[in-house]
């Protein structure tokens, strides 16, 4: 976004959206860095039990030991319900929007939930990243401030989150509906009010963007999805 006021001190607005992640998988371990941030200390600070239900099955501790996250932890609604509340959804009908007698969610269920999609998939999810493995990262935490309170706008997947980004809505959409997407939604975003008030804004992706599931994008904004990373 860009303005042709010189005399803004703000010039341009650089938004970098990129996949679901959680503030101490990505930049918990940069409290190494900068003591400031509410990150991770050290080793054996977090845990989680292996089974929510079997006190004996024992325990994972958080580390610092990833590199590359491959298969996708789940980030369904339903996968994050079980992660946050230590207990596994069943159905829309049956599964309370809280479990009875929960005051705060536990965040038990992360490695439970882990196990259940992937045999091993665990120790993906309980490790974060420590500032030598994401140099850029480590660079922008030592020059710029740092937001150590991240909450995803709707515990689900992928789209409705960036729907959010958009427009602050996700209209209800709470997984990646094929069907939903490729008729379009409705609302207006935040390029609508930013034509609407004058500012000149670009869109740059690698991969198609979500831009292009709101129903009149393409009508009015068509010059500005062209520009692609390689």
């Amino acid at each position: 976004m860009s303005t042709t006021d010189a005399s803004g001190k703000i010039k341009t607005v650089v938004v970098l959206v990129q996949e679901n992640r959680s503030f101490d998988h990505m930049l918990g371990w940069m409290k190494t860095v900068n003591p400031e941030i509410d990150g991770v200390s050290g080793d054996r600070q977090f845990f989680n039990p292996i089974s929510t239900v079997d006190p004996a099955a024992g325990v994972l501790y958080f580390g610092d030991g990833s590199e590359y996250v491959d298969p996708d932890p789940g980030h369904s609604i339903q996968a994050i319900y079980e992660q946050v509340y230590g207990v596994p959804f069943v159905d829309a009908v049956s599964t309370p929007i809280t479990p009875p007698g929960v005051a705060a969610p536990p965040m038990s269920g992360f490695v439970q939930e882990a196990e259940r999609e992937r045999a091993g998939m665990s120790e993906t999810v309980m490790n974060g990243f420590r500032p030598s493995a994401v140099p850029v990262y480590e660079s922008l935490v030592r020059e710029f401030a740092v937001c150590d309170r991240w909450f995803a706008s709707v515990p689900a997947s992928t789209q409705p989150n960036r729907a959010f980004v958009h427009s602050a809505t996700s209209n209800g959409l709470t997984s990646n509906d094929n069907k939903r997407l490729v008729a379009g939604l409705p609302q207006r975003t935040i390029f609508d009010n930013l034509h609407d008030a004058g500012f000149s804004f670009g869109i740059y992706y690698q991969f198609p963007p979500s831009t292009l599931f709101y129903r009149c994008f393409l009508c009015f904004y068509p010059c500005l999805i062209k520009k692609r990373f390689s």
